[in-house]
C-alpha cells in the first residue's frame, strides 16, 4: 500500500532547533515545499546547545525529536548545526526508517560544489566547531580539501538582538573572519565560507562585506530544503500538489505549528526576524520535554 493511500504523505514535517535560528531553515523549507505542513519546535528553555557537552546535546535532541515524532510527523529536519553535528547518529539509531535530514551534510555538499581551490572555512558554535562535523563531512567527500573552522559565538547574540549591521557587528566579523580566511603559508586564502549556524544568515550582509566578493558564502538552509524535497520524493511522501498550504489555521490542520519550551513572547519577537514575517505570541504553543 502506498504512502499516499495510508495518509502518511499528508502528515506534517517536524523541524527542530535549540531556539529560533532554525526558522531560517523552516523559511527555506516553506519556499521549496509550499504544499507541506510543518511543526517547528524551538527548545528555548535550554538554549544554547552550542556550549553544552556532547552527551547533553544528544539527550536534549532526542527529547525534542520524541516530541515531534509523538505528533505524527512524516520526517524530521534537524535545523540545528550543533544537534546535527553531535546527535544525528543517535537519532538515526532511534528512529529507524523515518526520513531524517540534518544541516551539516547538505552544507558540506554545497561547499564542495562552490570551492575552486579546495580551501574552505567554516564558522559555527563552539560545539559544532569542536566536534568537527563539517571538517569530517567535507574531507570524507574530498580528502584533499583543506578546512579551517572558527567558533563565532558572539554572532548568535548579535542575531537575536537584531544587531546585524553597524560598527559592533562589523568589528565582530572582522575579528572572527579575517584571521580565518587569510592565506597561510603555502595555502591560499579560503574561497568558500560555510555559515555553520542557523543564526548566521541574519548577519549575511556584514559577513559578505568583510569576507569580500571573492569568497562564496554557503548557507545550508537552501541546500537542506533541497535535500528534504529529494528524500520525500524518493520515498513517495510529498504532499499532494494543489493549492499551497494555508498560512493560518490552528491545530493539526494548520500549515505551521510553532512550539517552544519557554518564552512564547520572546520566541515571537525574535523569531519573526528569522522567519521573515511577524509571529504573534498566541501562535506559539509552550510544551515540556
Amino acid at each position: 500500500m502506498s504512502a499516499r493511500r495510508t495518509g502518511v504523505a499528508d502528515r506534517p514535517i517536524g523541524v527542530f532547533d535549540s531556539g529560533v535560528g532554525g526558522l531560517t531553515v523552516l523559511r527555506a523549507l516553506q519556499a521549496r515545499l509550499p504544499h507541506e505542513r510543518f511543526v517547528y519546535l524551538g527548545d528555548t528553555a535550554r538554549l544554547p546547545y552550542g556550549t553544552k557537552s556532547a552527551a547533553t546535546v544528544v539527550r536534549y535532541a532526542l527529547q525534542a525529536a520524541d516530541a515531534l515524532v509523538g505528533r505524527g510527523v512524516k520526517a524530521l529536519v534537524v535545523a540545528c548545526n550543533t544537534a546535527s553535528a553531535v546527535a544525528l547518529p543517535a537519532m538515526t539509531e532511534r528512529y529507524g526508517g523515518l526520513p531524517l535530514v540534518g544541516v551539516v551534510e547538505p552544507g558540506a555538499d554545497a561547499a564542495l560544489a562552490a570551492t575552486r581551490s579546495g580551501c574552505i572555512a567554516v564558522i559555527g558554535t563552539e560545539a559544532t566547531v569542536r566536534g568537527g562535523a563539517y571538517q569530517r563531512a567535507i574531507t570524507a567527500r574530498r580528502p584533499g580539501a583543506r578546512v579551517r573552522a572558527a567558533a563565532c559565538q558572539l554572532f548568535v547574540a548579535l542575531a537575536e538582538e537584531g544587531w546585524t549591521d553597524g560598527p559592533i557587528a562589523r568589528h565582530a566579523a572582522e575579528r572572527y573572519l579575517r584571521p580565518l580566511l587569510q592565506a597561510r603559508g603555502v595555502l591560499p586564502r579560503a574561497d568558500t565560507l560555510v555559515l555553520g549556524c542557523t543564526h548566521f544568515p541574519m548577519l549575511r550582509a556584514v559577513i559578505r562585506e568583510v569576507a569580500g566578493a571573492g569568497v562564496v558564502i554557503v548557507d545550508s538552509a537552501a541546500t537542506t530544503a533541497a535535500a528534504v524535497h529529494r528524500l520525500l520524493r524518493e520515498r513517495g511522501l510529498l504532499a499532494r500538489a494543489g493549492r499551497p498550504a494555508r498560512p493560518g489555521g490552528s491545530g493539526r490542520a494548520a500549515a505551521l505549528q510553532l512550539l517552544a519550551t519557554d518564552g512564547a513572547a520572546r520566541f515571537a519577537a525574535v523569531g519573526g526576524r528569522f522567519l521573515g514575517r511577524p509571529i504573534q505570541p498566541r501562535e506559539v504553543e509552550l510544551i515540556d520535554l
